[in-house]
């Protein structure tokens, strides 16, 4: 039975908690308790979130755990030296490390992420790269695994990581199962980029919402200023200015947006080809859409499809 030692600090943010769901969810699926989750504490006892929520929590003691996981906090500060001096006598007998959100300074502190590639909140990643140097950080990869030693990103990131450490030992169809469980429409990857197209859009009315989901879900189609001005019921020159006003985009440069989104993450994917991509996100042919990449991301698709290759790297040391 795989035994998953969770890391509890004060002040710890409790959505880092979240993502545990996915190994309660392998053991309703095996049938039986698969994995074996323990909270642990440098002393024991309460521990109380910044939210105020209180996690009871056991010592490290001796105990040895297949799987060690740093929980992550909204500020980042110096943490008590005993407690990483017992997270680093944990690794060093652990199968699998990882952390999610700022859980990443803890590795670093206990000298775990030296020389390896690791993930964290994109608003924490340039601290994490200047406290620690020896760090290759990457501030837009939803996880990452370096050997043994797993990141993620901030948040939701968690999920992704710990469905991909299922995935890891119960195979894909588990973590597809469990991730249809948890209404989570994939594991993404973990090279796909933390940020969303939506979400830097953010428009303020229900009606320009319903038509950037309408965007989103026919990709294929053209997607002129006519339709979508039909699909918020307003005349096109109406149309534009709203969505302009509430957006601080042109209708055509969000769906060019909404294109790339959705091309980037098919290419991180890794299991569709240029052209494929290029058709089903309305981008119509590959030139078409290397021309979009450049202007974005300054790199063809053909290079980050290659990065996430990279990034995503293997997963034994």
């Amino acid at each position: 039975m795989p035994s998953i030692g969770v890391v509890l600090f004060p002040g710890f943010q409790v959505m880092n908690l979240a993502p545990l769901t996915a190994f309660e969810f392998a053991n309703l699926e095996v049938g039986h308790a698969f994995y074996d989750v323990s909270f642990l504490s440098e002393g024991g006892g309460p521990i109380r979130t910044s939210i105020g929520v209180v996690m009871e929590t056991e010592p490290f003691a001796d105990r040895r755990f297949d799987t060690v996981i740093v929980v992550g906090s909204i500020t980042v500060a110096p943490s008590a030296p005993g407690l990483i001096e017992r997270l680093r006598e944990a690794a060093a007998t652990a199968r699998r490390v990882a952390a999610t959100c700022t859980g990443a300074f803890l590795l670093a502190e206990a000298g775990l992420l030296d020389g390896r590639r690791a993930a964290t909140h994109w608003a924490h990643a340039r601290d994490l790269q200047r406290l620690h140097p020896s760090i290759k950080v990457d501030d837009d990869r939803i996880f990452v695994a370096d050997g043994n030693v797993w990141t993620s990103a901030g948040m939701t990131a968690g999920i992704d990581l710990t469905l991909a450490l299922v995935e890891d030992d119960l195979g894909p169809e588990m973590a597809k199962g469990i991730a249809r469980k948890l209404v989570v429409y994939h594991r993404r990857t973990g090279g796909q980029s933390q940020f969303s197209a939506l979400l830097e859009l953010q428009p303020r009315s229900d009606r320009v919402q319903k038509v950037l989901a309408h965007a989103r879900s026919n990709l294929r189609s053209e997607l002129s200023v006519e339709e979508l001005a039909e699909a918020a019921h307003l005349s096109p020159r109406q149309f534009s200015r709203v969505f302009r006003e509430e957006t601080g985009q042109s209708p055509a440069k969000a769906v060019e947006n909404l294109r790339l989104d959705a091309a980037r993450t098919m290419l991180e994917d890794g299991r569709h080809s240029l052209d494929t991509v290029a058709q089903e996100t309305g981008f119509a042919d590959r030139e078409r859409m290397r021309r979009a990449f450049l202007r974005a991301f300054g790199q063809p698709p053909q290079v980050i499809k290659r990065n996430a290759r990279h990034l995503e790297g293997p997963r034994t040391a």
